[in-house]
């Protein structure tokens, strides 16, 4: 899928979880046999030649048990899976599933709670009153019982200790805890160090015992924000109504997870109850784990901690039948952002042989390199952009197709060109080879998604959630292998016609809909430096210390000199046979306007021997990726792919950059697609505020952001002037960086062999410096979008970088701002739920002559803009203190640390890091060192130092007509600002 189009799939307690590419991998090829070991204690299945050396547990209570020992760091990635989503939901109560998900980080009646005696009376009443609440009619008797419940959600409050979930997950070293649930699944993930996998087993045990709907009506108020910002999503639109046309039956379409506004406001804590036991039971849960941990041992605690859990039968769900589509369902949606079309093909799920042909389909359609869509009408820009993916679900599946239109381009056109690349695949008009070389695409991202702990437990619980024995997961690549270019044509003939679903996304005020408005919410008191006995007998368990590990450049890094203004860093892989290629050169766009638009030129060039079409596919051909990366003050460009064949990849690369032959109609269409990529980054939300927006309150209108050509200098570039950028980029100094298998002698070797250096290194142009603006005074900065919500960003610059600060600076942020548990988020969420997403913190520069920021960011309706502003202004003027928050940050950033393992091309990132800002060592140490001496007063003093009393920008993007600007006065002087303003072009 293109990077322009997201879509929202699984609704996430913290961040909303984006699907921008294909989405479920299953592809070890090993045999179909599962080993069954009956002599443990534990009986467990394996698959021969299984990679990941996969255990799976059934245990007596019916809990499915995953895991996979992966020794790369002391860490280990969880997942906790329900197959329960939203289309389990009640029709009449959609929108459950989610909100269960949220009430599941409120703890239990011994998690969380003081005195639950008392506070279980309160939470019945609440309960019995909202039964009440969503069955009366009547807006002032409504009126009234919602404040019988405000008021008592208070005293029910004083028994609480909110978000104590979050904080023992916190003071444990956890990292990402969240959740999401999506169609037909509801998932509970974190990463933790592996010597605390007992606390963490103990948590998790007691949080799915007995879960309290606490806290309800300021969570349900959270939820109304989610609701809120999905209708600000140009996304949302176009993913619901093409699922309402694919499923015209099926709750995949009838229903959403985020559910109906009507159904939000009328809750039924008795129906989230019985949800929960109906779904939340062992035999429809499965435990994944992938890390640092001995199998044997971790099953006996497993079972010790969830064998309380007791199993019972599951509401069967039934999936509606869907008729068949006979004619192409068109819709049109309207919204803020740019225009773009999707086309959407229903297909048989995931447990179906449609989806081995789907996974090759996809593939040999779109691969970002010489897929039919990336060359016919990426390569030629016949569209601004195009792409497909593919989403597998247990009932169905689907294969969407996207695109965006050129200027002056209908998206009628653009649909002809996407269902034109079926017709050819239809016809068979694809290479021979494309399939094989496909599959090896495939197995290069399976051996890619398994570096990563995170990646093996995402197998796992899409194996679950579908139902699909492990064996048929990772036998995959063998399936695909076997099918044949006719019987590939043969699935699209049978598959591919006028039975599609279309969405016509247009520019364009949208159908007005119904937000859901603030109730009246008196916020709670947080028992901060309280806690429940539970987390008390948790935390005082002890557990055996892991000692840190933290880098030296000079011994894991391999330097070498390749000629003596190109130096190699070298890191061996041990583990595969991929290999990662990166040139550095240390220029940027503030040296050169012109070097990004070069290099993305050289997207659409060949050479004397290979047209643009055979190089993309030559590069395919060895399994092989290249990309281009410029930012202010750097080049990167990246070759990766399989070892064996990285020799023929370095010639083909260094063959396009020393014989490119330029193309005079690629570049006119190259700055016809720009000019009209610029005007529709004026309509994103997202590149209004956090790009544009945010350079103009640093910089004023010229800014790093703003340095590039203006329309009217694009227009004259020529192809000759782009060429010689990239002539004079390979004459600068630079560095290799390489991560593989080969030696670093093969490396140098390959290096001499294939590239082509100059006599003597040229000196790149100047860069052009720019200056952040000093902030004298308070200034508020507004631009009107169409939207319901309203996004702000408050800047305060502060000091130049300095690594003495950063310790501090980095357990400031553990407990102020930057987490789920920290005072922020529990202020201005949990207590007074203003916000769905917010956060504050105290940002370091990349350089070591920029300054550091404070960065403060909330969403929320408009109508509460005004308690928001005063909520995280009162936050930035005095600090809430709490012993306990403090140690629970201090506690889990010791434990983060020293469980934390930089790994593979991460060393060498860090290095990059380290030479940008100064640094000589892993910045990590003094992190480590100086967070065990510090106190809370030190947290204290620093607030004082550098938040109290500051000037600020503020920058606001919302809907002018629903802004009190009267408010907004009171932070600053009001400028108002056009997008042209802050674009520059």
């Amino acid at each position: 899928m293109p990077d322009n189009l997201q879509f929202v799939l699984p609704m996430k307690r913290g961040v909303p979880m984006l699907i921008t590419g294909i989405l479920f991998l299953h592809l070890i090829s090993c045999t179909t046999i599962m080993n069954k070991n009956e002599t443990s204690p534990y009986p467990y299945t394996t698959v021969p030649g299984d990679s990941l050396h996969t255990r799976i547990y059934t245990l007596k209570n019916g809990l499915t048990v995953y895991m996979s020992p992966y020794h790369d760091e002391p860490r280990i990635y969880t997942s906790i899976a329900v197959r329960a989503g939203s289309k389990n939901d009640p029709a009449e109560t959609t929108g459950l599933a989610h909100y269960l998900e949220h009430m599941l980080f409120k703890g239990t009646d011994s998690l969380g709670s003081l005195d639950y005696e008392k506070e279980h009376i309160e939470l019945e009443k609440i309960t019995d009153l909202y039964e009440e609440y969503r069955s009366t009619a009547s807006i002032e008797k409504r009126a009234a019982i919602y404040k019988k419940i405000d008021s008592l959600s208070n005293s029910a409050a004083g028994f609480t200790v909110p978000n104590e979930y979050d904080k023992l997950l916190s003071s444990i070293g956890a990292q990402g805890t969240n959740a999401y649930t999506w169609v037909e699944q509801t998932v509970y993930v974190n990463d933790i160090p592996s010597n605390k996998f007992d606390q963490w087993l103990t948590i998790e045990a007691e949080r799915f015992r007995n879960p309290v709907m606490r806290l309800f009506h300021t969570e349900l108020e959270t939820v109304y924000e989610e609701k809120n910002m999905t209708m600000d999503s140009d996304s949302r639109k176009i993913w619901e109504n093409l699922f309402a046309g694919l499923f015209k039956k099926h709750t995949y379409g009838t229903q959403t997870t985020i559910g109906k506004a009507e159904h939000l406001k009328n809750p039924s804590i008795k129906n989230v109850i019985d949800y929960y036991r109906s779904h939340y039971v062992p035999n429809n849960m499965a435990l994944c784990i992938a890390g640092d941990f001995e199998p044997d041992a971790m099953i006996t605690l497993i079972d010790e901690k969830f064998s309380a859990l007791e199993p019972k039968e599951v509401p069967l769900f039934t999936p509606a039948a869907e008729d068949e589509i006979t004619k192409p369902l068109i819709t049109t949606v309207k919204g803020p952002e740019s225009e773009e079309l999707v086309i959407g093909f229903r297909f048989n799920g995931v447990n179906t042989s449609d989806a081995d042909y789907l996974t090759l389909v996809d593939k040999i359609l779109f691969n970002h390199t010489a897929g039919l869509i990336d060359l016919n009408l990426n390569q030629q820009q016949r569209v601004l952009d195009a792409g497909s993916t593919l989403v597998m679900m247990k009932d169905y599946s689907t294969l969407i197709l996207t695109g965006k239109p050129r200027e002056g381009q209908s998206l009628d056109k653009v649909k002809t060109e996407l269902l034109g690349q079926l017709e050819l695949l239809k016809e068979g008009k694809f290479p021979d080879w494309l399939i094989e070389a496909a599959i090896n695409d495939l197995k290069i991202e399976q051996l890619k998604l398994y570096e990563t702990n995170r990646g093996r437990v995402e197998a796992y619980v899409d194996a679950f959630i579908w139902g699909m024995p492990w064996p048929e997961y990772i036998n995959q690549i063998e399936r695909l292998q076997k099918i044949t270019k006719p019987e590939l044509v043969a699935f699209a003939k049978k598959h591919y016609s006028e039975n599609y679903v279309a969405i016509f996304k247009e520019h364009g005020t949208p159908e007005s809909e119904v937000k859901i408005q603030k109730p009246p919410i008196t916020p709670l008191t947080m028992n901060r430096n309280t806690s429940s006995h539970f987390a008390e007998n948790i935390l005082a368990k002890k557990s055996e210390a892991t000692s840190p590990s933290f880098l030296d450049y000079k011994k894991d890094i391999g330097f070498f000199d390749i000629k003596p203004s190109v130096k190699l860093h070298y890191l061996h892989n041990s583990e595969n046979e991929l290999f990662s290629l990166y040139y550095v050169f240390d220029i940027g766009k503030n040296n050169s306007k012109k070097i990004d638009l070069a290099l993305d030129y050289l997207s659409y060039l060949g050479t004397s021997e290979l047209t643009p079409k055979e190089f993309s596919q030559e590069l395919y051909k060895v399994g092989a990726s290249f990309s281009a990366f410029t930012s202010d003050n750097y080049v990167y460009l990246k070759l990766s792919g399989l070892q064996k064949n990285s020799a023929a990849a370095i010639r083909l690369l260094e063959n396009l950059l020393v014989d490119t032959r330029p193309d005079k109609e690629a570049l006119e269409k190259l700055k016809e697609g720009l000019i009209k990529e610029r005007a529709d980054d004026k309509l994103s939300k997202k590149k209004i505020l956090f790009e544009a927006m945010t350079s103009y309150g640093k910089y004023g209108p010229v800014s790093p952001f703003t340095n590039v050509l203006s329309n009217s200098e694009l227009e004259k570039v020529t192809s000759k002037e782009l060429l010689e950028e990239i002539e004079s980029l390979m004459q600068y100094s630079h560095r290799v960086l390489y991560y593989g298998p080969a030696s670093s002698q093969e490396v140098l070797g390959e290096l001499h062999s294939v590239r082509h250096y100059p006599e003597s290194f040229k000196t790149p142009p100047a860069n052009d410096p720019y200056k952040d603006l000093e902030q004298n005074d308070n200034l508020v900065y507004v631009v009107d979008y169409d939207m319901t919500q309203a996004e702000v960003i408050l800047l305060t610059r502060d000091e130049l970088y300095n690594q003495s600060i950063v310790p501090l600076a980095t357990l400031f942020n553990e407990y102020y701002g930057g987490g789920m548990s920290s005072v922020v988020f529990q202020e201005l969420r949990e207590a007074k739920a203003l916000a769905y997403s917010v956060f504050s913190v105290f940002k370091t520069p990349k350089q070591k002559k920029e300054h550091n920021y404070i960065v403060s960011y909330i969403g929320t309706q408009a109508d509460k803009l005004p308690e928001a502003l005063e909520g995280i202004s009162n936050l930035m003027r005095e600090l809430p203190k709490s012993p306990q928050l403090f140690a629970s940050a201090q506690n889990g950033m010791l434990q983060k640390i020293s469980t934390e393992r930089l790994t593979k091309t991460e060393i060498l990132f860090s290095y990059e890091e380290a030479l940008r800002l100064g640094h000589d060592h892993d910045i990590r140490k003094d992190i480590y060192q100086g967070t065990g001496k510090m106190n809370l007063n030190d947290i204290e003093q620093f607030h004082k130092s550098h938040f109290n009393n500051k000037k600020h920008v503020m920058l606001v993007l919302g809907n002018k007509k629903n802004l009190d600007m009267a408010t907004l006065r009171k932070y600053g002087t009001v400028k108002e600002l056009k997008v042209d303003d802050i674009f520059g072009y």
